[in-house]
């Protein structure tokens, strides 16, 4: 496909940077470590919870994209931890680094030689690579404006 370079190139750029939102990068850092797991009143999770749903549903996403065989957790509880707070710091770095990790491996799915972004997987009901980016891109961007206004009600967001 002639255009696929310019797609490709959009795409990255929907799951990079800030364009019309803050990045989940951004929405993450500096976070003190005693805010991670408070859920606020009234709210029905912590800023761990959303963190850890954005890594699992993303994974999910990336291993549906590139493993035939795979099977996708149960949904809802699949999805969602059951502790509003990480073990400890070195939980909560792990999850950051994983999402960036997936994040990474799924661009190389977008930016192989070849690659027909539009091409329904054979073992879906007619998913493609790019329906999957736009997903990792709106479903991170949807629960990244809900870690911003989490730290917005605990005074933690300039």
């Amino acid at each position: 496909m002639a255009n696929n370079k310019e797609i490709v190139k959009t795409l990255k750029g929907l799951l990079l940077d800030a364009n019309a939102h803050v990045t989940f990068a951004a929405a993450v850092k500096g976070l003190p470590v005693k805010l991670q797991g408070v859920v606020p009143e009234n709210m029905p999770y912590s800023i761990w919870q959303l963190v850890e749903h954005i890594r699992i549903t993303q994974s999910d996403i990336l291993e549906f994209s590139r493993d035939p065989g795979y099977q996708s957790p149960p949904w809802p509880e699949g999805y969602w931890p059951k502790s509003p707070a990480p073990e400890d710091s070195h939980a909560w770095k792990k999850s950051l680094d994983q999402i960036d990790a997936d994040l990474e491996a799924f661009i190389a799915l977008l930016e192989a030689p070849g690659v027909d972004l539009f091409a329904p997987f054979p073992h879906g009901e007619g998913q493609h690579l790019f329906r999957e980016a736009v997903l990792i891109a709106d479903h991170t961007s949807y629960h990244t404006g809900e870690i911003i206004a989490l730290r917005r009600l605990l005074d933690a967001w300039k």
